[in-house]
């Protein structure tokens, strides 16, 4: 796998985010009781758009073309590709 083809995963997770980041604010203004929880979501999106947004910086330093392997092991390789995966299937309403 490529650096440029990790870079559009991590794009299309960060979209995802952001999609469900504004999903719970609009729902912070539903109840009163649940604001809070809506909140505190909205927040916890918040700082994975902000860890999604250093991998993203990350891989831009890097040559696109390069093989992804060279500058992650194989554990390392598998665990981004799998956390990326999740957060880009995920729906708004599964966060």
């Amino acid at each position: 796998m490529k650096i440029k083809e990790l870079l559009e995963l991590v794009d299309e997770a960060i979209a995802n985010v952001k999609i469900a980041i504004v999903s719970s604010k609009q729902r912070i203004f539903e109840s009163p009781h649940t604001s809070w929880e809506f909140t505190k979501r909205s927040l916890e999106l918040e700082d994975e758009l902000n860890r999604l947004n250093k991998i993203r910086e990350y891989l831009s330093s890097l040559e696109p073309e390069e093989d992804a392997g060279k500058r992650f092991s194989k554990e390392e390789l598998k665990e981004l590709l799998e956390y990326l995966t999740l957060l880009k299937e995920m729906r708004a309403h599964e966060f």
